[in-house]
């Protein structure tokens, strides 16, 4: 249950968190690109089966992949790609934990 509420609480609360605690200005606007990191699962469709809740994403899926990473990484230092590269990397983040619960 603790690796369901983390996952999931990664993923659609602590950007909501991020958009209230740091960003004023155009603060909806920013929570649903945040948000949106979510999108990047769409790489799931490409594997067999779907999905497998014994499967860590990172380093499995395409967008997941160790260089898809690196690309997100790049994305927050570009000040115009900051907010959709921190939308990524919290999307990752919240695998990562994921893969923690699964590989021990």
């Amino acid at each position: 249950m603790l690796r369901i509420v983390l996952h999931y609480g990664i993923h659609f609360v602590l950007p909501v968190l991020i958009g209230f605690l740091f960003f004023k200005k155009n603060r909806a606007w920013i929570i649903i690109i945040l948000l949106s990191g979510i999108l990047i699962d769409l790489d799931h469709l490409l594997a067999t089966p779907i999905f497998d809740p014994m499967r860590c994403s990172i380093g499995f899926h395409p967008l997941h992949s160790y260089a898809a990473i690196s690309g997100y990484l790049v994305l927050t230092i570009i000040k115009k790609t900051r907010i959709i590269g921190l939308a990524l990397l919290i999307h990752i983040l919240a695998d990562w934990v994921d893969c923690m619960f699964i590989n021990g």
